[in-house]
């Protein structure tokens, strides 16, 4: 028997992996999608190790998903800053640990994990009323819908974001990133570069799609958002590529004009509180984060598992007993996001809007001592551990205050 009616806006990673995590422990799931066909938001991803757990967990098939890729950091002309270790058992388990893939392939392997009928497209959601014991949806097509919780996934300009919790502004990070990916006849080396010059990041990691191998690869530097945007792709990254590596070089010649995509950086501060009566936020609707963590659609797909697994554990007609359970969530979530999405926020300023003057000390630090080493080498598969331990393989997720209660009878 079902446990209830749960109601998902927005059908990106956040929105998807709620809705496969909330089915896998038995609700009715109801997935809207303002647009008429799902599409991905970007081009180019790559996935850390927890995400790829819980997708294992939530029914999607992650074999093959992505390339897997060592990951360095290191100056434009070459010298190793930090290693990022993980251990053998986690990249034994998640095919090398950190993979690269394309967007849209992620998408693809979750919509075909979904019952059919789940995702509802051409629904706009235009508001909504909680009416203590279920909440109304309105959309734009004049459709109702009642749920007995509403999980707001509809990304940066949520609309149940700003609903619950007023429009407080976007945060302009005025950095922008220029994308690209291309196919190649061989495998990749398995080796991943984060690299860095004084005022830009050219950087690089192999990726895996539908069976075809090749790079991924992106230029990111500091950017006026009032300004137009270049005119030719291929020739600002060539310019801004010229003093890297040969790798990456080559990789920008080779890569097709149809296979870039430029986008501004944008993020929210860390939000205090997600969730209200029966409605919470997941994904960019709660914490948008900036690339440089490359975790913001990974923290979207841990975010359903966690939720799913709270939900599970209370009986969904008890109002109290529901607002218990999200709260449970999103206090178990956001010391994890807040971190990630403050440290990505702190990552760009210190590499792209440090005063000319510093950066020469800057980059001095990380070429000659184990700064950069320390603080993202070592402390990166710390976090990524730590997250593992807490994604459990139980069927139906069960939240750990009630194993320990368990435990204690």
């Amino acid at each position: 028997m079902s446990k209830g009616r749960i109601a998902i806006i927005g059908a990106g990673p956040g929105g998807m992996a709620a809705a496969l995590a909330a089915i896998r422990v038995g609700f009715d799931v109801a997935l809207f999608e303002r647009a008429a066909e799902v599409r991905a938001a970007g081009n180019i991803l790559n996935l850390w190790p927890p995400p790829q757990k819980v997708l294992k967990l939530i029914g999607v098939d992650t074999d093959d998903l992505g390339a897997p890729c060592k990951l360095f950091f290191r100056s434009a002309k070459g010298r190793t800053r930090a290693e990022v270790k993980l251990t053998p058992e986690v990249e034994r388990e998640f095919g090398g640990g950190f993979i690269g893939l394309l967007r849209w392939g992620l998408y693809q392997r979750m919509m075909a994990a979904l019952p059919p009928e789940t995702i509802r497209l051409d629904h706009n959601l235009v508001g909504h009323t909680d009416l203590g014991h279920a909440v109304r949806l309105n959309f734009a097509n004049g459709e109702t819908f009642e749920a007995d919780v509403v999980v707001g996934a509809d990304g940066i300009n949520s609309l149940v974001r700003k609903s619950l919790w007023g429009d407080a502004p976007i945060r302009h990070q005025h950095l922008h990133l220029v994308g690209g990916y291309l196919f190649l006849d061989r495998a990749p080396d398995g080796i991943g570069v984060l690299s860095h010059n004084r005022t830009t990041q050219v950087s690089y990691t192999p990726i895996r799609h539908e069976g075809k191998w090749g790079y991924e690869w992106w230029v990111l530097e500091a950017c006026d958002p009032s300004a137009p945007p270049p005119v030719d792709l291929i020739a600002f990254c060539r310019d801004r590529a010229a003093g890297f590596s040969q790798t990456v070089r080559d990789l920008i010649a080779a890569t097709p004009v149809e296979h870039m995509q430029r986008w501004e950086i944008r993020d929210r501060p860390p939000l205090p509180q997600w969730s209200k009566g029966r409605v919470t936020l997941v994904g960019d609707a709660a914490h948008p984060t900036s690339p440089y963590a490359a975790y913001g659609a990974g923290m979207s797909i841990e975010d359903g598992y966690f939720l799913a697994r709270e939900l599970a554990a209370v009986d969904i007609a008890d109002t109290a007993a529901v607002s218990g359970a999200l709260q449970r969530y999103e206090d178990r979530r956001k010391p994890h996001t807040s971190r990630v999405s403050q440290e990505a926020y702190q990552t760009g300023r210190m590499f792209h809007h440090l005063p000319a003057p510093l950066r020469p000390l800057r980059d001095f630090v990380f070429d000659h001592t184990s700064f950069l080493q320390k603080m993202v080498g070592d402390e990166m598969p710390k976090h990524i551990l730590s997250q593992l331990a807490e994604i459990e393989d139980a069927e139906p997720f069960i939240p750990p205050h009630l194993k320990e209660k368990a435990s204690a009878a």
